[in-house]
């Protein structure tokens, strides 16, 4: 279901969807959502990432449960564990999984996939679930789906929901 927006209006109009449709998504369509992070900057090109992409109701419940407020994982069509190295050895990785992480909620929002980012607090508890290596990392995972509220992709954001221009950009100096 490609809504053909541009980035910029992908940006206006991005926003958490934690709330999806019972319907899976393409395996073209999640190949589309992993490329794009797969093919995210980083520093040095360093590509510090490695993705579990998790379609298994089960595995999502249990991935949901690992964090305060990542309950929208156990609804998602797609759950996405983004494993990295120890973040204490290179200040720039978690910058880099963010980078990786916003670009493929940007290329899911252009097929009308909505996303939300989830807090992985129980790292530990995650890796026994998913069984990835122990010189890896995880503290974001994205769970991916069809808005349930379809007009969630084309409405404009609320009056008031983010800081004025002003107030967030100083110009030169502080």
């Amino acid at each position: 279901m490609n809504i053909s927006l541009s980035v910029s209006d992908a940006i206006l109009l991005k926003r958490a969807v934690r709330e999806f449709k019972d319907e899976p998504l393409t395996e073209a369509d999640i190949k589309t959502i992993l490329n794009a992070g797969r093919r995210s900057q980083s520093s040095k090109n360093t590509q510090p990432w490695h993705f579990i992409a998790i379609t298994d109701k089960a595995i999502l419940k249990g991935l949901s449960e690992c964090g305060d407020w990542a309950g929208h994982l156990a609804g998602a069509a797609l759950g996405v564990a983004i494993l990295h190295a120890d973040p204490s050895q290179k200040f720039q990785i978690m910058f880099d999984i963010g980078q990786s992480a916003a670009y493929m909620q940007l290329a899911a929002w252009e097929m009308g996939i909505g996303s939300c980012l989830a807090s992985i607090y129980k790292p530990g508890q995650a890796r026994a679930l998913l069984g990835f290596p122990a010189d890896l990392h995880l503290r974001i995972a994205i769970s991916f789906g069809y808005p349930l509220a379809k007009e969630t992709l084309t409405k404009p954001p609320r009056p008031g929901g983010r800081r004025t221009f002003d107030e967030v950009v100083h110009w030169d100096r502080w």
